[in-house]
């Protein structure tokens, strides 16, 4: 009975709490980074303990810690469950927590694959587009050194056709900071002429990420075998 009424204090602790002081909803309004590292953690750990909301028992983790997220993120699961209120699941879920930023750490740190080529360009995104029934539109997002950074679909259509949405493209390059862009679609008949259509979306979108000081590296249309590249031709 005690123990429901300490819950019950806290749950109408927090409640009472304004929305931007909350920290769900502090980082909803305000965003990841105007949280502390207490109230990050507070996230995680969802509830409090004994009177004590989440934040202050993520603080007194910390403070368990010596006040480093290096050393608490080295910390094991039975030290965890030492602190009172951070029972065997939560401390699983703030380990999760801390594998998942090691292993996002570690895909931050490898090496961004290089576009040399149009070739390479084609070989990379042809097992995507090449049997497709449908057009879809896709681009490539690279670094000034020409390594790739992200790639995303932009659109899809019917057999004919797909929707090229400049504005959103630009749009994209430029959150994504990119230095440069690489433009597909896939053509499902096989035929990788381009259309008179596709030359002029083509300048028309070179023109308009040229705005920003990126650069339209190439545009290259998938067939079912073959692929036309705009660079190669010269267009």
């Amino acid at each position: 009975m005690a123990g429901k009424f300490f819950l019950y204090a806290i749950m109408k602790a927090i409640n009472q709490w304004q929305a931007e002081e909350r920290p769900r909803e502090k980082m909803a309004t305000k965003g990841a980074d105007a949280l502390t590292n207490a109230e990050l953690l507070a996230i995680i750990l969802h509830t409090g303990d004994s009177g004590r909301t989440a934040v202050d028992l993520g603080r007194e983790l910390i403070e368990l810690a010596g006040g480093s997220l290096k050393d608490l993120a080295n910390m094991t699961q039975d030290r965890m469950s030492s602190l009172k209120g951070i029972g065997p699941a939560k401390a699983i879920t703030i380990a999760a927590a801390v594998e998942l930023g090691k292993r996002i750490a570690l895909d931050s740190c490898e090496e961004l694959p290089p576009v040399y080529s149009s070739k390479a360009v084609a070989d990379m995104m042809k097992p995507q587009m090449g049997g497709l029934l449908h057009e879809e539109c896709w681009v490539l997002y690279l670094n000034r050194a020409n390594r790739l950074i992200g790639k995303e679909r932009i659109s899809m259509g019917g057999v004919s056709s797909t929707v090229m949405d400049i504005k959103i493209i630009a749009k994209k390059a430029v959150e994504k900071l990119a230095g440069s862009i690489i433009l597909l679609h896939n053509h499902p008949s096989g035929n990788v002429v381009p259309s008179s259509e596709d030359r002029r979306q083509t300048m028309a979108l070179r023109k308009a990420v040229s705005l920003f000081d990126i650069d339209l590296m190439d545009h290259i249309i998938i067939g079912n075998s073959r692929y036309f590249s705009f660079c190669d031709e010269g267009i």
